[in-house]
C-alpha cells in the first residue's frame, strides 16, 4: 500500500506545526469527496494516531455506535478487550476520554475522526456529545483532534462557524485542494508512468487532480486509452461515480446536480438569474446553500465581473470529472473515447476544460508572466451585444496593480497554435469592445495560452504580447 506523500508541501507544514505545539489543538480538514485527505492524515501521522473512528454513509445511530465500539477495542491492541457497548454518543465519548487518561505518554494524543458529517445522524446528539468532550475532557490535554469531512458547507457550518459550545474551537483549517499539474506529474512519475505533458494535460481535463482517480492510470497506455478504460469500460472505475459522489456529499443531491448540470450547459457560465431560470428553484437562502455548498466542495467557482457589478457574477462548472461525465458519458452507452474525441463536441468541451485549468493555475501563470509580486484580480467579461455592437466574451482577465490588464485566450491544440486572418481579427474585434465598454485606460495585453506555443505568423506579430505553453503550467 502506497505512504509516500507526493507534493502537498504546504499542507505537510501545517500538521508538523500543529503537531510539535504543546496543549490542546482541533485542526478540521475539509475538501472534495476523494482528494486525498484520509490518506494524507495516516500517511503523515502513520503510527502517532490514539484512535481513529470514520463515519459511515447512510448508517444509523446504532450503527454508528457499534462502528464506533469496534474502532475503541481496536485502538489499543496490547490490551484488547471488548468494551461494553456504548449507549449513546456521550457515553462513547466519555469511554474514549477514559481510555485517553490511561495512556502513559509524554507525546501529544491524536485523535482522528474521519467522515464527521456522516456521524451526525437525526437526533443523534453526536454534536452535543463532540462539543462535550472537547470542551470538558480534550481541551485540557496536549491533544490534537482531527476532524475531516467531505462535506465541506457541513463542516464550515456545524463546526467551524459553530455558535455554540464549538465557537472558535477550531485553531487550524486545512482545505485539501485536488492536485495541480505539476503534482499530477510527480504521481505519475512516482507510480513509473511516463506521459508527456500533452497526455497529462488530457487526462487532467476529464479526471482532475483527483488522486483516487489518477491512480487507475495504468504505464503504457496512453491518455485516450486510459480515459476510454476508466469512463466508458463496463467496470470502469467512474462510469458510476457521478451520482454516488454527489449522493455522499449531499442530502438534496438532486438540487445540486440540477445546478451542475445546468452549468455544463453553457461554457460562459451562467449568472444567478440565469441559474434561476434554468434550473426552476425559487431565490432566497435554500439557493444561496446550495451554490454556497458546491463553491465549498470545489465544484464550481464564482468568477466576478470586470465591472464589479454583484449580479453578473458569472458561476462556472469547474470540476473537471463532473463537466467530462455530463458532456460525454450521460446518457450513452456503447461508445470510447476514441469516437466520442473526433466528434465537434469534443473541441469546445477541450477549450472549456482546459481554460478552466488555466484559471485554477493562477499563480502559476502569474509567475510565467514575471507579475507574482504583483497585485492582481480576477475577473470576466461577457457582454451579449447589440444590433449596432457586436458582443464580447472574454473569460480570463487579470487586473494587474502596475496599470495592464492582460486579456487571456486559452486554445488547446495539439501542435504550436496558429492564429489565422479571421480569428485576428475577433481578437481586435474582442479588445475594441473590452476597451468600450469598460472605458480602461490600463494598457491590454493580449495573452495566448496553448499546450505548444504560438506559431509566430503576420497575424501573431504585433497583436499578441505574451504567450504562455503547457511547460509554464507544470
Amino acid at each position: 500500500m502506497q505512504t509516500t506523500i507526493i507534493g502537498r508541501q504546504d499542507e505537510q507544514e501545517i500538521l508538523a506545526d500543529i503537531y510539535n505545539t504543546n496543549g490542546a489543538d482541533m485542526l478540521a480538514i475539509t475538501g472534495r469527496r476523494r482528494v486525498g485527505k484520509t490518506f494524507l492524515i495516516r500517511s503523515y501521522f502513520k503510527d502517532k494516531i490514539h484512535f481513529e473512528l470514520s463515519g459511515i454513509l447512510h448508517a444509523n445511530l446504532r450503527q454508528q455506535l457499534q462502528n464506533f465500539d469496534i474502532a475503541f477495542a481496536q485502538c489499543n491492541p496490547k490490551k484488547r478487550r471488548k468494551p461494553t457497548p456504548s449507549l449513546n454518543w456521550l457515553d462513547a465519548f466519555d469511554q474514549l476520554s477514559q481510555y485517553l487518561d490511561g495512556l502513559q505518554t509524554k507525546k501529544k494524543l491524536l485523535i482522528f475522526i474521519d467522515e464527521l458529517p456522516w456521524l451526525d445522524t437525526h437526533r443523534s446528539g453526536f454534536l452535543a456529545a463532540f462539543d462535550w468532550f472537547w470542551n470538558s475532557r480534550a481541551s485540557k490535554k496536549n491533544i490534537l483532534v482531527v476532524i475531516c469531512g467531505s462535506a465541506s458547507s457541513w463542516m464550515t457550518s456545524k463546526i467551524i462557524n459553530n455558535r455554540g459550545g464549538l465557537h472558535n474551537r477550531v485553531t487550524k483549517r486545512l482545505h485539501l485542494k485536488p492536485f495541480t499539474l505539476a503534482e499530477t506529474e510527480a504521481y505519475f512519475l512516482h507510480k513509473q508512468v511516463k506521459l508527456s505533458r500533452y497526455q497529462i494535460l488530457s487526462l487532467y481535463m476529464a479526471l482532475g487532480g483527483i488522486p483516487h482517480y489518477l491512480k487507475e492510470i495504468k504505464k503504457g497506455q496512453s491518455a485516450a486509452q486510459n480515459i476510454n478504460r476508466i469512463c466508458f469500460a463496463a467496470n470502469g472505475l467512474l462510469v458510476n461515480e457521478f451520482e454516488n459522489l454527489y449522493h455522499a456529499l449531499f442530502n438534496n443531491a438532486k438540487q445540486h446536480m440540477a445546478i451542475v448540470l445546468a452549468l455544463a450547459t453553457k461554457n460562459k457560465g451562467l449568472s444567478r438569474t440565469e441559474l434561476l431560470d434554468a434550473t426552476g428553484f425559487s431565490d432566497g437562502g435554500t439557493f444561496t446553500q446550495l451554490l454556497t455548498a458546491l463553491e465549498q466542495s470545489d465544484f464550481i467557482t464564482a468568477y466576478a465581473p470586470f465591472n464589479k457589478v454583484k449580479k453578473d457574477t458569472l458561476y462556472r462548472l469547474t470540476d473537471e470529472y463532473s463537466l467530462f461525465y455530463i458532456r460525454f458519458m450521460r446518457n450513452k452507452k456503447n461508445v470510447n473515447w476514441l469516437q466520442l474525441s473526433a466528434l465537434p463536441t469534443y473541441k469546445s468541451w477541450s477549450g472549456y476544460a482546459f481554460e478552466n485549468i488555466c484559471m485554477k493555475h493562477i499563480l502559476i501563470l502569474k509567475q510565467a508572466l514575471g507579475i507574482s509580486n504583483v497585485y492582481t484580480e480576477l475577473s470576466s467579461l461577457y457582454y451579449k451585444g447589440t444590433k449596432l455592437q457586436k458582443g464580447a466574451q472574454i473569460d480570463l482577465l487579470i487586473d494587474r496593480k502596475d496599470q495592464v490588464i492582460n486579456i487571456c485566450e486559452a486554445k488547446f491544440y495539439d501542435k504550436p497554435y496558429a492564429i489565422t486572418n479571421a480569428y485576428a481579427r475577433a481578437l481586435r474585434q474582442k479588445l475594441a469592445v473590452f476597451q468600450q465598454r469598460t472605458g480602461t485606460r490600463k494598457t491590454l495585453f493580449l495573452t495566448m495560452i496553448t499546450p505548444f506555443g504560438l506559431l509566430q505568423n503576420q497575424y501573431s506579430i504585433g497583436l499578441v504580447q505574451q504567450e504562455i505553453s503547457a511547460e509554464n503550467l507544470f
